[in-house]
């Protein structure tokens, strides 16, 4: 996966590369990325895509170390509700009539630079 410099301490930069090495990783598991950054009115998309007649919303959380808790552990019962609508106003937006499930992909970021990554499929199940 995408490596990023250590002197990039900035948390937009590392979640911008987060989201770039998580796309990476959902594409050679089989997703198709559909769109990115959907801006919804309570909340924001990172990554939609597509995997056989589903749509996934993916949800990435990067972080540069754990001393708050793994990025996992960041998704919590508020979050869900926030990703919950903000699809359902992506489906009413986009037309979709299918099934929506939800995927989180964690990404730490390790002392050589690069990312070591968790993908958790149905996080909300």
């Amino acid at each position: 996966m995408g490596a990023v410099s250590r002197t990039r301490s900035s948390r937009v930069e590392l979640g911008k590369a987060g989201e770039r090495a998580a796309a990476e990783l959902l594409e050679k598991r089989g997703y198709e990325i559909v769109g990115a950054g959907f801006r919804a009115r309570r909340g924001e998309l990172d990554l939609v895509c597509r995997r056989g007649k589903e749509l996934v919303v993916v949800e990435v959380k990067t972080r540069a170390s754990d001393a708050f808790g793994t990025p996992i552990e960041a998704v919590g019962s508020r979050k869900k509700r926030a990703l919950m609508s903000a699809a359902a106003e992506y489906r009413a937006l986009a037309g979709w009539r299918g099934p929506i499930r939800y995927a989180v992909v964690g990404l730490m970021l390790e002392p050589d630079g690069n990312f070591s990554a968790e993908l958790v499929e149905d996080p909300f199940d």
